[in-house]
């Protein structure tokens, strides 16, 4: 059977190897081992670890979306028409083939899913909500909330 990251203790060192890597996912590895106080080798080796037990998914760069012309965030609320487990694959499958959808969580009370959407503007918005987002399978409603200031984005896991 393979261990996954319930399968291994996360310490003192470990934890604070991650919270040097979500603040910086470009520190060498030699920054970090002097920063947690071991030595190179025992740090790359946790390093390592924490990568093959799926502890550290990725390491990405974060892009300025004002910088790619995407500075309009849209939330999106959807309700399916049937609550089964067919229903929610299906959609999962199609949504999953829109770029523009950043992220898309399942969730419990008015809606079924949240999208959260970059677009150029609202007539961007516009025409992926016509040409697309309204060609979900299953949708019966779909409520946009368009962001007005985003307080916090991408903020490190506390821990």
């Amino acid at each position: 059977m393979e261990d996954t990251f319930t399968d291994i203790e996360v310490d003192k060192i470990d934890r604070k190897i991650l919270r040097l890597l979500q603040s910086d996912g470009r520190m060498s590895n030699a920054e970090i081992a002097n920063k947690v106080d071991v030595s190179p080798a025992t740090c790359h080796r946790r390093t390592q670890r924490l990568f093959d037990k799926g502890i550290i998914s990725s390491v990405t760069a974060q892009v300025k979306p004002e910088a790619v012309d995407l500075s309009v965030m849209v939330l999106v609320g959807a309700v399916l028409e049937r609550s089964t487990p067919e229903s929610f694959a299906e959609f999962e499958d199609a949504i999953g083939k829109f770029p523009f959808v950043l992220e898309c969580h399942c969730v419990a009370g008015d809606f079924d899913y949240f999208l959260k959407i970059r677009v150029r503007d609202i007539s961007d918005f516009n025409k992926r909500h016509r040409a697309q987002l309204l060609t979900l399978p299953g949708v019966r409603q779909l409520r946009s909330f368009f962001t007005l200031k985003e307080v916090i984005e991408n903020a490190p896991l506390e821990f």
